[in-house]
Parts: structure tokens; sequence; C-alpha cells
């Protein structure tokens, strides 16, 4: 079964005004699926068939007689000296829509595309589903804390089920666990399989891990650490190694897709103490395998709730976002001073400051957006804020800042 992706139709955009499309995005969040059912027609190669990769390593130039553009190349990082001469086709033909590929190893295909590619390609960033995606909610634009964002999407959102919040929080946002409806067990042995497949191909392609159990070590307490200020020297005390080895760790994790970053927001007026980014594990799912939160009812009284929950929030607006073709990094930011005060999300767009602060509880008051008004002093436009909780209410708390329930972002 199929789950229809909100970043169709950004697909289809990008696919009109280059010749060639790259979707980037780690191990089975669903590339290929997607292109496959939004492209029709045309060939489609994987690279994983170890037979046509050592074709196009034989002979590039014969491979593409064979297989002629328009076509399809999933995994496209195993075979990177191809990139050269996909340029030359393009620069022949100079049509849209030649080539579409895949590649789960992010680092190693913008080092070749920024070498061969520039200007030729568009590149799309695809994670796992959506909370939109898996209840079929039909609004696909970027998410906003705004009374027009509530009036678009709260006659599509399904009725808040806080059970069923924490289930997909718990199983995560992998295709595959909704398209086969896996059970608690099934979802342990999916994640067992999937690190695994993670460290032996992903990891050892980026960088030469001779320690595989502290490597697994190290994802373990990265998961530990979401939705906190990342430190590096917690991390190498937790797993036993040299910070240098865990800052280089850490970039494998941030670009494969595994986890994202999210940097202080700073100006010329705010004085800020945090100068480090801000940690958020990508798929909630894993983390919570990692961490040892194998069913929702233990996550949801558990230590690990409030963090948790706090980067499922930030990671499905991310999310919106970048199923609208937004680069997040430009984007997304949060805040915290030298007296502690802290934003968890801070969205910047057209010289607009949106703060978001999020909690687990299931209502919200005035003193949760008491830091949304530091942003006064940054010399932006402090637009409209929210308190992202499990209150359906949809209530304001301040005459700027409202209630907004998590299954409405």
């Amino acid at each position: 079964m199929y789950i229809k992706r909100h970043i169709e139709s950004c697909l289809k955009q990008i696919a009109d005004m280059y010749p060639a499309v790259l979707v980037t995005g780690t191990r089975q969040v669903g590339k290929s699926t997607l292109i496959q059912n939004e492209i029709d027609g045309i060939a489609y190669i994987t690279f994983d068939d170890l037979r046509l990769q050592k074709q196009a390593a034989d002979d590039p130039v014969l491979f593409f007689k064979v297989h002629e553009p328009p076509i399809i190349i999933d995994e496209i990082q195993y075979e990177p000296d191809l990139f050269p001469y996909i340029k030359i086709l393009v620069d022949e033909k100079k049509q849209s829509g030649m080539f579409y590929m895949t590649g789960s190893q992010a680092f190693q295909l913008m080092k070749n595309v920024s070498e061969s590619l520039a200007g030729r390609v568009g590149i799309l960033d695809l994670y796992g589903l959506s909370y939109r995606e898996i209840k079929n909610i039909a609004y696909t634009k970027p998410f906003f804390p705004t009374t027009a964002h509530i009036d678009a999407v709260k006659g599509l959102a399904p009725k808040l089920d806080y059970r069923e919040i924490w289930r997909i929080i718990q199983k995560g946002s992998f295709p595959q666990i909704y398209q086969k409806d896996y059970n608690a067990e099934q979802c342990e042995i999916f994640f067992s399989r999937y690190l695994r497949t993670y460290i032996e191909r992903d990891v050892r392609a980026l960088t030469q891990v001779a320690d595989e159990r502290a490597f697994l070590d190290f994802i373990t307490a990265t998961a530990s650490l979401t939705a906190q200020q990342l430190n590096y020297q917690t991390i190498a005390k937790a797993v036993g190694k040299d910070v240098n080895t865990i800052k280089r760790w850490m970039s494998i994790l941030v670009t494969s897709g595994l986890v994202t970053l999210l940097e202080p927001y700073h100006d010329n007026v705010l004085k800020r103490i945090a100068k480090t980014p801000k940690l958020h594990f990508m798929d909630t799912g894993l983390a919570c395998y990692l961490c040892g939160w194998h069913t929702p009812e233990t996550l949801e009284k558990g230590a690990f709730a409030g963090q948790i929950f706090e980067t499922f929030a930030v990671t499905e607006i991310m999310k919106s976002y970048a199923n609208a073709g937004i680069d997040t990094r430009l984007n997304f930011f949060y805040y915290r001073d030298e007296e502690m005060r802290e934003i968890d999300l801070i969205i910047k767009r057209n010289g607009v400051l949106y703060p978001i602060e999020v909690k687990k509880a299931g209502s919200g008051e005035k003193k949760d957006v008491k830091n949304f008004d530091l942003l006064k002093k940054s010399g932006c436009e402090r637009g409209e804020g929210a308190l992202v909780c499990m209150d359906e209410t949809l209530g304001f708390l301040t005459e700027k800042d409202r209630v907004i329930s998590v299954n409405m972002i």
C-alpha cells in the first residue's frame, strides 16, 4: 500500500525546472517508492543490483546507451563516477526531467553533485512520514502558528486522540511500519535490522569505524539527548571516546539524515549564552527503540516523554517545510540566553519571527509563552506564536499567542 507523500507536487515542479532531480534522505524513508509512483513510463534501475553497478562502473558510456534517459537511478551514491557522464548528457540535450536519482548518503552525494551537476540538478530532502501523511490530511502547506493555518487545517485534522499520538511517536515515521501495520514486536525487529544495515553499509561507506559496538553506543547516547543542547563531552564520556571522534561521528548522523541540529538564534541585539546547537533525532520511533521504550504506554509515563514529545512536534513542523521544498536549515532556530530563558523553536520567514513552545501537557498557561516577548529586541518583526501541546481548545493565551493542538501542526 502506497501512502501518498506531500512532497509529490514539489517533485513534479522540480522535474519541470531541472534536467536532473536528486531525492536524498536516510535509508528506507521511501525515496525510490516516491519516484516510482509519481514518474510513470520511464526505466528504473537500482545500484543495489551489483550486476548493474558493475556495468556502470566498467563502461559508463555504454551503460547510458543501453539505459537511455529519461531514467530513474536508485542508490546513485554507489557509482559517483557517473556524475560527469550525466553532466555531458544533460548539457547535450538540455531537457528537463532526464534523470531522477535517489541516494541515502547525503555527504558523498552533495560533494559529487556540487562538483559535476551544479545548476543542473534540483535537490529534495525526504524525511519519514509526517503525521499529516499518516492520517491522510489533505493539507500540504508549511506550518505557521497563525490563525490562517488553524482555519485551514482544523476541518481536516482528526479529533485529538492522546493514545494515538503516543502510538505514532513510539512507532516512528518509517513508511514500511505503516504500510504493513507492524505491531510492537515487529517494530523492534525492523529497528534492529535497520541499525545493522545502517552501520554496515552507510557508516562504513562514509568513514572507517573500527569499533561498531562503540558506534552503536554513540547512537544510543545521542538518541537519549534528543531535544537537548549538543554536548560532545557528555557523549564522549558515555561512549568512552575522545571528543574529536564524537564530532566526526555526529557529522555522520547529520549527513545521513538521522539527526538534525537547530542552531541558536542570534543577532546584533539579543545576548545569548547558547553557542551550541540543539539536537533532535529525526525519527522518534528509532530514538524510542534505542532508549528502550517499547510501548506507547510506558513512553507516555516515563522520563523520556517530555523531550521525545518536543522532538516529535519540532520534526513534524520541519517535515511540513521540507515537503514544500523549503530548506529548514535557513528557517529554524531555538533561543536560550544567559538567564537560561529558552524558546523551543523559532521559525524565521520573510523577516518575521514565529516563536513556538512545546509541552506534552494537556493544557497551556500564559506563563508558558512569556519568553516570546524577548524577541521584541531582535530588530525583526515578532509574529504570532504558539504553545503546541495536547490541548484541543485552540484558545489564545495572549493577544498574539495561542494554543495549538499537536495534531494540527
